[in-house]
């Protein structure tokens, strides 16, 4: 007796360890907190399909637990044949059905849910934004000619319409609290939607294996007041070059240019020579892939001064 409480009490303590972990929505298994309708819509679709997966796991765990403990043989021959039980109809009946039943009305949920992921509202006048993948960062680019790397900038309640390419590989666009995956291929353009509902800054990450320093690949949707948004824009847009580097360049190169999965640049004197720079930046050299290879003369130009300027340090003397 003594045995099976001890074995009880901790199939509990694991039950309702794995249960916070579940219900966590931030770090642990579940979504994290929906900002725009089509996540609204995809986190219901969850917990309808969590409610009955979790409980069906609980009930077949815990017969598994009851029927291990209470038929486990007990001194007896190895040999032994157990009771031979015969089939029983209703019973077979019943354990088809109900999953049957239970899978419809997961469909029928799904299916319901389904339009208000796909389809965004309706709106006189959305925001569109070509999102463009690259080894290893994202590129943005508005309606008014602004372009930001990593960063993307939109008014609160305004319906956003994302055009998701790739130049090189493939890459998923997502940010979770804005909605769901959406793939980044070469030479097809995808398209996604959100709409977020509070001022903020969310936070999302490449969801595809995209190569080396994959891992590194983050965005981010910096939701401003509508008011306010064309000046933070504006803003970030002026300060190109320095997202160029700390966005592209650094992933490999080092915040400082201090090295790490590529050579130290801040003791570089290339970084001083502009058409040296730039045909690596677009044309790429031995590891390195072609990080600017669509960038326009004003992109190309702002990396030049901003590593000009802020990360060449001096070519370090020969001893």
């Amino acid at each position: 007796m003594r045995r099976k409480l001890t074995f009880l009490a901790c199939a509990a303590v694991a039950a309702s360890l794995t249960a916070g972990a579940a219900t966590a929505s931030n770090g642990g298994f579940t979504p994290v907190t929906p900002h725009s309708p089509n996540a609204h819509h995809t986190l219901t679709a969850y917990w309808v399909i969590l409610a009955f997966t979790g409980a069906i796991f609980v009930l077949v765990e815990g017969l598994l637990v009851v029927f291990v403990v209470k038929y486990r043989g007990r001194r007896s021959e190895r040999t032994r044949e157990g009771a031979q039980v015969h089939g029983h109809t209703r019973l077979e009946l019943i354990w088809t059905v109900i999953p049957v039943v239970i899978l419809c009305i997961i469909g029928i949920v799904v299916f319901v849910e389904l339009p208000g992921i796909a389809n965004a509202p309706a709106a006189s006048d959305p925001l569109r934004v070509t999102v463009e993948g690259h080894q290893f960062y994202w590129q943005f680019d508005y309606p008014n000619g602004a372009r930001t790397i990593n960063d993307l900038y939109v008014p609160v309640g305004r319906v956003v319409d994302l055009k998701v390419v790739s130049t090189d590989v493939i890459h998923s666009w997502w940010i979770p609290a804005l909605g769901g995956k959406i793939q980044a291929l070469p030479g097809i353009t995808n398209h996604t939607w959100f709409q977020a509902d509070a001022p903020g800054t969310y936070e999302g990450q490449c969801a595809e294996l995209c190569g080396l320093y994959h891992e590194a690949m983050s965005a981010r949707v910096i939701v401003t007041s509508a008011a306010g948004w064309a000046a933070s824009l504006g803003a970030a847009a002026a300060d190109l070059g320095k997202a160029e580097f700390t966005g592209a360049c650094a992933t490999c190169h080092g915040m400082s240019g201090q090295g790490g999965y590529g050579p130290n640049l801040a003791n570089n004197p290339l970084l001083t020579q502009k058409a040296g720079l730039l045909s690596i930046v677009q044309n790429g050299r031995l590891r390195m892939p072609a990080v600017g290879d669509t960038w326009t003369k004003a992109q190309l130009d702002a990396l030049a001064a901003y590593v000009k300027t802020n990360i060449y340090k001096g070519a370090s003397s020969g001893g």
